[in-house]
């Protein structure tokens, strides 16, 4: 049986009476981030996290967007952060989906008639693909930086994923190493942080969860023909975590008729938290591009 609601505590010993949450259909709470404009919002925006991290690592972008008058807000994923759930490790991806599409609905219910966006990194990328893909009509536009299209090549040979399939029915938390860290940022001050980061996994990453990402990416691959919505993909060509190949894969795919891939030259993984210029262009253009496609307020 679960704890009573006032009894449930975060896994760092926080009770969640004490925390912003939402509980998701399998009963679990979810920690809930929400960085709101002074005034009155114009769009809302939700945040989707990657592998691993959890929402707090947003901060800087969501302040970019609330001084334009934009409400943020995210949780961590089952499993991750300040939620619960095991760490890192999910029976099936759509999990992620349904929970996203949850707190997409109470927001929405909160401040009907607004615009929503999706911005998404690197696991948090496939979560808002296979979101938007799953609500085509209901999104305004989606923000991708550094997502997970595909898997990189090396760890997606043919025969690497026929020993994935024999391991996860023999030994499925078996651990595949954990986040090389250093591939995150170019920036030793943003490695630093992340590696000190409690709330992010710093463990390995199992077999299991292995075979969901590449579930997602199969399906991602499906889906790319069929999507119409808009999407900015940012991206770094140094990225070894999420390979790049997936994002010109989707550029060049997708049916949209507004869609734009930006390619930073040498960067790596986490585009918000690499070197300061790259972070300030980054935040600059996914403002910009979120801006630019609100409604005009005389409705013109």
């Amino acid at each position: 049986m679960p704890e009573p609601e006032g009894n449930r505590l975060s896994p760092q010993g926080v009770p969640y009476t004490d925390l912003p949450h939402i509980v998701n259909a399998d009963g679990l709470h979810l920690f809930c981030r929400y960085w709101e404009p002074d005034s009155q919002p114009k769009a809302l925006v939700f945040v989707a996290h990657g592998a691993g991290e959890h929402c707090g690592g947003y901060a800087d972008i969501a302040h970019s967007l609330t001084q334009h008058g934009i409400l943020v807000f995210a949780h961590d994923h089952v499993g991750h952060g300040q939620s619960e759930g095991e760490r890192m490790d999910i029976k099936n991806f759509q999990i992620y989906i349904r929970d996203a599409l949850q707190h997409i609905d109470i927001m929405k219910g909160r401040y009907p008639n607004l615009p929503v966006f999706i911005i998404g990194h690197s696991m948090g990328g496939s979560i808002s693909i296979l979101t938007a893909c799953e609500r085509p009509q209901d999104f305004a536009g989606v923000v991708l930086i550094g997502p997970m299209v595909q898997m990189n090549a090396e760890s997606a040979t043919p025969f690497k994923v026929f020993l994935a399939k024999i391991l996860n029915r023999l030994t499925p938390k078996l651990s595949l190493g954990s986040i090389e860290s250093k591939w995150v940022s170019r920036d030793p001050k943003q490695v630093e942080a992340y590696d000190a980061d409690e709330l992010n996994h710093h463990g390995g990453l199992r077999v299991s969860f292995g075979m969901q990402l590449m579930d997602a990416a199969a399906r991602i691959k499906r889906e790319l023909p069929n999507i119409t919505w808009p999407f900015f993909i940012l991206h770094g060509d140094a990225d070894k975590l999420c390979d790049i190949g997936g994002s010109h894969l989707m550029y060049n795919e997708a049916k949209s008729t507004d869609k734009k891939l930006k390619v930073y030259e040498k960067a790596y993984h986490a585009l918000h938290h690499d070197l300061p210029e790259t972070v300030e262009s980054v935040l600059k253009k996914v403002c910009t591009w979120i801006l630019e496609r609100l409604p005009s307020p005389h409705g013109s």
